[in-house]
């Protein structure tokens, strides 16, 4: 991999920005998703909590393949005048939202069980696998717009931030505009049965992803040329690239550690964010409440940003991801045994651990380029894609095996689905329970693989870079 042309204008702000806008627009799309769309599922088109987990389950999993298929075919493209990553990302971008809009139709709400979930399963499925369209090169962006450290680290940071003002939008706005109060104080659907909230917010946010998409490509530049694995690839089915590379990813420990804490993350993370949208409207009664915990959740991720470059020079990524799964542990674990109906004070300790949540987020993509580096210094192989594909294959296992639980754990519970439903209070000591234990358990197993097996400390990153360096400048001479 050698660098492009001088003329090029150096790394600066604009590609910051614009990476930032990249996950803004990821996560209007995303996190509405994770956040609402089982409440959508079971509360407007009554569809059981199981059967929503079910195909969270497996649509993910079709996503997990999805991604890596993605990831091999771009690493097997050929640059264009515009970048090899950014230009697949703009068009895919399209389809994309397009098929977001139509998760949340209701027109087949009176038909059968069967018609609602084919429905839900194909726009859900098709919607999955176009996101992976735009999301693995644009993650594989980043190690092209820079090859150092430090601006991989900024890179991560403003893209956690850009994911963070879309969670800001998401989490304080759209539960404002989705619930209302019947005439004895319970949160409902605003609209009740027949509402058509959700197709008119998943509009206007599907709008606003392009947008964002839009300003990513227009601000970013992809100044390292990638490798060509066009050759070492000919004759290899996707099929068997996508065995070889899981083979290759499983062999990497630093992968391994980074893929399996991801998991753990990811699955306290979209966990808890599934069961609050019913634990603040049920359990606590209040959708404001929602609002609330999600504004200073997202302002705490905001505020830790500007540490994350001084932080990583002390402890390092390894450090700070620690250092956040400790927080989010201790965090549920106290609220757990709590078991608290003081909301105050839920949401105080909620902020709390969402500090753990933030500070693995604010690096965690950064990571992904340590584990790059790592494998190509160790095994003298550089797959940006692909790698970043194994990184995000994980990451759907987490979102599967995450939305698997929550659907099915409101059903074990004795969630009664409906959009004017009103549970019983063994129903919500319960969803208190759920909402609280597993992910102190999700963010405890984070802990111990972060400690124990993931080996990327600061003095590792640092060599993996000069070895690095001192490769590209080798090659540049010649």
């Amino acid at each position: 991999m050698t660098s492009s042309t001088p003329t090029i204008r150096p790394f600066g702000i604009r590609d910051k920005v614009g990476y930032l806008f990249g996950d803004f627009g990821n996560d209007f799309m995303f996190i509405f998703a994770s956040s609402f769309l089982m409440v959508f599922y079971t509360k407007v088109m009554g569809v059981p909590g199981t059967v929503v987990g079910t195909l969270f389950l497996v649509a993910r999993i079709i996503d997990a393949f999805a991604d890596v298929t993605v990831g091999i075919v771009v690493d097997r493209a050929k640059p264009g005048p515009h970048g090899k990553y950014r230009p697949v990302m703009m068009k895919m971008a399209v389809p994309a939202v397009i098929f977001s809009f139509l998760m949340y139709q209701t027109f087949c709400i009176n038909q059968s069980m069967g018609i609602k979930i084919v429905y839900m399963s194909v726009t859900y499925i098709i919607w999955g696998i176009l996101y992976s369209c735009v999301n693995i090169p644009y993650g594989s962006m980043a190690s092209v717009i820079s090859l150092e450290s430090e601006h991989r680290t900024s890179l991560s940071t403003f893209r956690t931030i850009g994911a963070t003002f879309a969670q800001l939008i998401i989490g304080v706005v759209a539960p404002l505009i989705i619930y209302t109060a019947d005439e004895n104080g319970n949160q409902i659907i605003r609209g009740g049965e027949h509402t058509q909230i959700f197709m008119v917010v998943s509009a206007v946010f599907a709008i606003a992803s392009l947008a964002c998409y839009f300003t990513c490509y227009s601000l970013t530049v992809e100044r390292v040329k990638p490798e060509d694995h066009t050759v070492a690839n000919e004759g290899e089915s996707p099929v068997q690239s996508i065995l070889t590379m899981i083979k290759g990813a499983v062999s990497s420990r630093s992968m391994v550690g980074l893929i399996s804490s991801a998991i753990a993350l990811l699955m306290a993370m979209l966990f808890l964010q599934q069961m609050a949208n019913y634990l603040y409207t049920d359990y606590f009664g209040d959708a404001k409440l929602l609002s609330i915990a999600n504004m200073f959740g997202v302002v705490m991720t905001l505020v830790l940003a500007p540490f994350v470059q001084p932080l990583t020079k002390v402890l390092g990524r390894k450090g700070i991801g620690i250092l956040g799964a400790a927080i989010g542990t201790v965090g549920m674990f106290v609220l757990y045994l709590l078991h608290t109906t003081n909301a105050v004070l839920f949401i105080v300790i909620y902020i709390i651990s969402f500090i753990g949540i933030g500070l693995f987020n604010l690096v965690v993509f950064a990571m992904v380029t340590d584990v790059i580096d790592d494998i190509e210094v160790t095994k003298n192989v550089r797959e940006d894609a692909t790698c970043y594909s194994v990184y995000s294959f994980a990451r759907k296992l987490g979102q599967a095996f995450a939305g698997w639980f929550a659907g099915v754990s409101i059903d074990w519970i004795g969630y009664q689905e409906g959009a004017t439903a009103v549970q019983s209070q063994e129903t919500l000591d319960g969803l208190y329970t759920f909402s609280t234990l597993l992910p102190a358990i999700f963010f405890l197993v984070m802990l111990l693989i972060m400690v124990f097996v993931y080996p990327l400390d600061k003095k590792r990153v640092a060599r993996n870079t000069e070895i690095l360096k001192a490769k590209r400048q080798k090659n540049a001479a010649e």
